[in-house]
């Protein structure tokens, strides 16, 4: 402690359970601010998933397929994770066959430009899938 006051310093206590206690001097409020300062640095070098979502219905029509399909080839191209879902409202849920028929024909369109992460499955009232961009 005199040592730490004559430095104008801080004693901090390194490892309490050791026999006897460790301690080490030092400016306290630089470590922490140094301390920050390298946790942000590692997280700003994390990368960000991104997840772009494309929604169908269990009827869509091939002129929208297509016109969802070239946003998904785009969205898989710069990256991003595709959540694809078909969204069943009221009972269309009948055409859950259709749904799924959708879906893997999208990930076969696709499949040049990404691969499926989890196959088509049904939760709900939404069938959903997941595909990774190829690297």
């Amino acid at each position: 402690m005199r040592i730490a006051n004559e430095q104008e310093l801080d004693l901090v206590e390194i490892s309490p359970n050791a026999d006897p206690p460790v301690c080490k001097v030092m400016d306290y409020k630089k470590f922490l601010y140094e301390q920050k300062k390298r946790d942000k640095a590692l997280k700003s070098k994390a990368t960000k998933v991104i997840i772009k979502e494309i929604r169908f219905g269990p009827q869509t029509d091939d002129h929208d397929y297509e016109f969802k399909k070239k946003h998904a080839e785009k969205f898989l191209k710069e990256g991003a994770k595709l959540k694809a879902f078909v969204f069943f409202k009221g009972r269309s849920i009948i055409f859950k066959e259709q749904g799924q028929i959708l879906l893997l024909r999208l990930a076969q369109d696709l499949e040049e430009f990404g691969k499926v992460e989890q196959m088509p499955r049904l939760e709900g009232k939404r069938m959903t899938m997941f595909l990774a961009p190829k690297k």
